[in-house]
């Protein structure tokens, strides 16, 4: 009984420290810039759920445009980048970048805001 007590809290330490470190490089790596530059990143990944809405989809959009911004690759409309200028290309490696693109779509995912009463069906 003690070991599985003792597995459930070292799991759930575990657990939340690693969430806690990837938030904490997605904040630094990605999230910092775009609230300085006040980049609409929630209205960003909306534009991507509504046009791909299969989050492998997103993923491969995202991971395509960063590894090479061009205007024409933007999910955001032309006008956009009348205010706000195109991003340069990541310096991140591949597996970093795919890393952190899966910690923005988990940051802005609208399911996990969603509100379903229970008994409503």
């Amino acid at each position: 009984m003690v070991k599985s007590i003792l597995f459930f809290t070292f799991s759930t330490v575990l657990l939340w420290s690693t969430e806690t470190i990837a938030h904490a490089a997605f904040q630094e790596q990605c999230l910092q810039c775009h609230t300085t530059q006040h980049i609409p990143s929630e209205a960003i990944y909306r534009r991507y759920l509504m046009r791909y809405s299969s989050r492998e989809t997103i993923k491969q959009k995202i991971f395509s445009y960063l590894k090479a911004p061009v205007i024409e690759r933007s999910i955001m409309p032309p006008q956009f980048f009348k205010k706000f200028s195109i991003k340069e290309a990541s310096s991140m490696s591949d597996e970093v970048l795919r890393r952190r693109i899966d910690d923005y779509i988990d940051y802005f995912d609208v399911s996990k805001r969603l509100f379903v009463p229970s008994g409503q069906n």
